[in-house]
């Protein structure tokens, strides 16, 4: 039987591995846009880079609002989705401390800083969920 996620949970859940987490944004035609993340989370807020131009940039400059999927594929599956309003950043320095931090997570501590260059450049943004709500299930097919 599922079991909610307390807060501890889900926070570990996000913060677990190499998770990648599933972005929506609005279009400007009021349709969801998708697109994979890496992320990592800052304290209470999710926090993320993305460029400028691309569609997730402009969506989210326009209207703040998000959701997000990261899930766990194997039995007996768990998931966890937040909603939120995105914060962006252009600052440099901010931009490619994240871009460090969250390369770190995902391709280790050797390529972090190859990644944090490429990413911390002017163009690029640091996107900052203040999340609003959560939802935490897991051992679903337990």
């Amino acid at each position: 039987m599922a079991q909610k996620m307390s807060r501890d949970q889900w926070q570990k859940f996000l913060s677990e591995g190499t998770r990648t987490g599933k972005l929506a944004t609005v279009r400007a035609d009021g349709s969801p846009h998708l697109a994979p993340i890496w992320f990592l989370l800052d304290g209470d807020d999710l926090v993320f880079n993305t460029g400028q131009d691309t569609v997730k940039g402009r969506n989210l400059a326009r209207d703040p609002r998000v959701s997000l999927c990261v899930d766990d594929d194997r039995p007996p599956f768990s998931f966890v989705t937040v909603q939120g309003r995105a914060e962006l950043s252009d600052e440099l320095g901010e931009v490619r401390e994240w871009a460090t931090r969250i390369a770190a997570r995902y391709v280790g501590d050797d390529l972090a800083e190859q990644f944090g260059a490429r990413n911390g450049v002017p163009g690029e943004l640091l996107v900052r969920v203040r999340i609003e709500k959560v939802i935490g299930l897991a051992d679903i097919a337990d």
